[in-house]
């Protein structure tokens, strides 16, 4: 099926906004010993956060970060490795498991705020557009069908596009679309705002602010 993207705007970021609950920061201040988090103000939890932080060495830091957002998906081991390997590389990046890169931006982000620069500084980018069916499609937009559509309007240099080249150019299924688009937003199924790691998409990968997309979807897909 085939799709017209218009691209309004792309701008890059490096926080993203709601991922951190003020829960998060009460959580995490009480693993810090920081007394009596509850009691704050909601507008000085981010701050008061980022000081209790400082007082433990910042691999100890990342440590307890790592254990408190993904202890469920990594072991004692793996943490350990991580919140040293976060101190010189960008892990948010790097990390062989993508459907990890999303957590771990965010984890990243925190700690490099709070230390103001000794975490490397991963950034993210947020893309408005709208995209509008060609053929009368009124069905669900996913992120498989927003990828797979931007193929023909990125670059061939784009690290999404030369990764997953079948995925993004045939009818094989694309299941990395839901680790590779980290929030897919809409209202009305027209104008949308997903958010991703600049890594996998910047603004110099949009050959133009308008084209048409194709997105070839699995056979049992189309039939559903």
């Amino acid at each position: 099926m085939k799709f017209k993207i218009t691209v309004e705007s792309i701008k890059t970021v490096e926080e993203i906004t709601g991922y951190w609950q003020n829960q998060d920061y009460i959580n995490l201040m009480e693993r810090f010993n920081f007394p009596d988090a509850g009691t704050l103000k909601p507008e000085n939890l981010n701050e008061m956060l980022q000081m209790a932080i400082t007082d433990f060495e910042p691999n100890e830091a990342a440590a307890i970060v790592l254990n408190y957002k993904l202890s469920e998906r990594l072991n004692e081991g793996q943490i350990a490795q991580i919140s040293n390997d976060m101190l010189l590389d960008k892990v948010s990046e790097e990390y062989p498991e993508i459907d990890l890169h999303y957590d771990l931006f965010n984890i990243n982000q925190l700690l490099h705020k709070a230390y103001n620069g000794k975490f490397p500084n991963a950034k993210a980018i947020v893309a408005d557009f709208s995209m509008v069916s060609s053929e009368g499609y009124e069905g669900e937009i996913t992120k498989e069908m927003v990828l797979k559509s931007f193929n023909n309007g990125l670059s061939d240099g784009n690290l999404i596009k030369r990764l997953f080249t079948e995925q993004m150019s045939t009818d094989q299924k694309f299941t990395e679309a839901e680790a590779v688009i980290w929030e897919l937003n809409t209202e009305d199924s027209i104008s949308f705002t997903l958010i991703t790691s600049e890594y996998w998409l910047n603004k110099q990968d949009i050959l133009a602010p308008e084209f048409e997309g194709e997105c070839l979807l699995p056979k049992e897909e189309e039939t559903e």
